[in-house]
């Protein structure tokens, strides 16, 4: 398929964060745009605001007559179900509809490609590497999986001969790009409804990783069973970010690689998991050609990212966080950095549990890692894409925690449990649509300040 003989662009899931990283790159280079999601949402705004049609209905008469042309691409997203009548729509008159991985495969196999893979950290190095090499005037497009502070957005850049995108292993999809550059960040069981098995996510990854025929250009963790450069933080590897200290609220680090020793880099992400995050991004655009200076220049002014360890308030009485994790590593990284930050204080955790296969899959780790927090409070289980499963609750899942303070209480009973703590930091946590309470659960704490 010829991307420039390409002039309507419909998005069938537009809302969801990859789709709409894909909406804004094509709005960017001209395309006409539009699409349909299941529900508003904050990014749904910002894409209207920047002048794409969007509508909420799976009715067929809501799409342009525009997109009634050859020339027309469809884009789904997995979550879709196949009885979606616009889907089928298209589908009937033999319109060119593709996966959004297919389409970043399309994008991608002619330009220079960085791949980020992992089942934690590939928006937050994927992020970084695409700000390292934009600040460095790359000529990149970054296609990420969460909103960048420094941009705004989830696409970093409009650059015609690199790119950097997110290799997600759900659906397999990460098969569909053509990487020269790679990392894999952590190779963790997820997606077991997709998978099945933990050795069956281990093969696709190993897959992916032949994918890159040059493994100097391939950097893993030490634990990883894969062959590439290895990365770490105090610990022996090719790259290694050692003497790591904290000032003036970043960390500040120094660096072995091949070469050379870079010292004294900032960088201001909370958690020994971004550290790693970072590191893996300074290797690979060092391998790009990087210089050093300006990598660790980039590194000192990256922002972060909206929803991962995201400061929403941040005052001596009381430190409000928000942040996606949505798997029991992930919870684990975030008290981690919690614990780091804020010693012998008080930690109120919100967690709203994404999926109910990964809530029946991972439960006993979920209790585990909810029960490091003093207090917890979690909401219902957000299905997604899924149908409910008997006997797979939030109910189910507190009661295997070890927490003697824990509650589940319902969204409209939320803002006066968190008002009601007397926890001085405050942590929301979960991938599905509390995001979406976080201005209102904000603007109750401010006016208690």
């Amino acid at each position: 398929m010829n991307l420039n003989q390409i002039h309507n662009v419909f998005f069938i899931g537009i809302g969801g964060i990859g789709m709409s990283a894909l909406a804004r790159y094509f709005k960017t280079i001209g395309k006409n745009v539009s699409g349909y999601d299941k529900t508003p949402s904050m990014l749904t705004d910002e894409l209207i605001a920047s002048g794409i049609d969007i509508h909420f209905e799976d009715r067929i008469d809501l799409i342009s007559k525009d997109y009634y042309v050859e020339n027309t691409l469809v884009i789904i997203t997995p979550a879709v179900p196949v009885t979606h009548s616009q889907w089928n729509y298209f589908l009937e008159r033999d319109y060119e509809v593709k996966k959004r991985a297919e389409v970043l495969g399309i994008i991608t196999k002619d330009t220079f490609c960085f791949a980020v893979a992992g089942t934690h950290g590939k928006t937050t190095t994927s992020s970084i590497l695409g700000h390292i090499l934009f600040e460095s005037g790359a000529d990149v497009t970054a296609f990420v999986g969460g909103i960048v502070e420094n941009y705004n957005s989830n696409l970093i850049g409009t650059g015609k001969t690199v790119t950097v995108v997110e290799a997600d292993e759900f659906d397999r999809s990460f098969l569909h790009l053509h990487p020269d550059i790679a990392c894999v960040t952590s190779m963790d069981a997820d997606h077991l409804d997709i998978y099945g098995t933990s050795e069956e996510i281990e093969a696709s990854f190993v897959e992916f990783a032949n994918k890159v025929e040059d493994k100097s250009q391939l950097f893993i963790t030490n634990e990883l069973p894969i062959e590439g450069v290895t990365c770490a933080v105090n610990e022996e590897a090719v790259y290694k970010a050692f003497n790591v200290r904290v000032g003036n609220g970043s960390y500040v680090f120094d660096v072995q690689t091949p070469t050379e020793t870079i010292r004294d880099i900032a960088f201001g992400l909370p958690g020994r998991h971004n550290l790693m995050n970072a590191l893996m991004a300074l290797a690979m655009a060092k391998t790009f050609g990087t210089s050093s200076e300006a990598i660790a220049k980039a590194l000192a002014s990256f922002k972060g990212i909206r929803r991962r360890f995201s400061y929403q308030i941040k005052t001596p009485n009381l430190v409000y966080i928000d942040d996606y994790a949505h798997h029991p590593t992930e919870i684990n990284a975030v008290h981690q950095a919690v614990r780091e930050l804020y010693p012998n204080q008080k930690v109120m955790a919100i967690f709203q549990p994404h999926l109910f296969s990964r809530t029946k899959d991972f439960a006993d780790d979920f209790a585990k890692s909810l029960s490091n927090f003093d207090e917890v409070v979690l909401l219902d289980i957000y299905p997604a894409r899924e149908l409910p499963m008997e006997g797979i609750t939030s109910q189910w899942l507190m009661n295997k925690m070890t927490s003697e303070d824990k509650k589940l209480v319902s969204k409209e009973d939320l803002i006066p449990t968190i008002l009601a703590t007397d926890a001085r930091i405050i942590v929301t946590i979960g991938a599905g649509d509390l995001g979406e309470m976080v201005p209102s659960i904000k603007n109750a704490l401010y006016e208690t300040i």
